[in-house]
């Protein structure tokens, strides 16, 4: 899911809030809190509710996000995402579509050992997909060395998934009886899923994209910003 964050971002020119990002942020920083969340994630386990909420409560009053977001990661949980309801109607906003992303559960371990994510940019790869950097380990954007989340690992993601079956599967059902849910294919490479995405809500622009070679350098902002929930 990560790695559909800056398609959407840059397409509708809305922030892309990821917990996971503000999180792994504070940890970097030492703080008390920092070194908490880092207990809890070094376990795959998820931080607790209130804690996560007032976090993207308070990246939510910002004013960037007036016209639009994409919450990468949150909400998890179906008290989570009661509050972000709540919350949004009252400051007069809503969640447009809740992106229900689905594969292979072996490719999905694949797909997280090979991430490598660069810490001065932000910038994600995969070494085992069309994310892949140019040269190994470095990164394309501002040739920082990559690296490999702690967290990253397959015994850690086997227990990540124990903990989405049974905490964040029953949030599909929520946004699904809302009407809101979109299913689409995370089997296929970073920017097949995007297009797809784009091809089930109706965007026009979907097809054009689709002959592009290069998508990642040809996407502009449409006209529309729309809220997204990224499961």
């Amino acid at each position: 899911k990560g790695s559909q964050g800056p398609f959407i971002e840059n397409y509708y020119n809305i922030p892309h809030i990821s917990t996971g990002s503000m999180f792994r942020e504070e940890i970097k920083k030492g703080t008390k809190l920092g070194k908490e969340l880092k207990a809890i994630l070094d376990k795959g386990q998820f931080v607790n509710d209130d804690l996560t909420n007032e976090m993207v409560r308070s990246r939510l009053l910002k004013e960037d996000a007036r016209k639009g977001f994409l919450l990468d990661g949150y909400p998890r949980t179906v008290p989570q995402a009661e509050y972000l309801d709540n919350f949004l109607s009252e400051q007069g906003l809503k969640i447009d579509y809740a992106i229900n992303l689905y594969a292979d559960e072996d490719l999905l371990i694949k797909r997280v050992t090979g991430r490598r994510t660069c810490p001065k940019c932000g910038h994600i790869y995969n070494i085992y997909s069309d994310l892949k950097p140019k040269k190994m380990d470095v990164c394309d954007d501002c040739g920082t060395s990559l690296v490999k989340r702690a967290d990253d690992t397959e015994e850690i993601i086997k227990e990540r998934l124990v903990v989405y079956h049974n905490k964040t599967e029953p949030i599909i059902k929520y946004y699904k009886d809302k009407g809101l849910i979109v299913d689409v294919d995370g089997s296929l490479t970073a920017e097949g899923t995007f297009l797809e995405f784009l091809k089930l809500i109706g965007e026009k622009k979907w097809s054009q994209l689709s002959q592009k070679k290069n998508l990642r350098s040809c996407v502009r902002p449409a006209e529309w910003s729309p809220s997204l929930v990224n499961t």
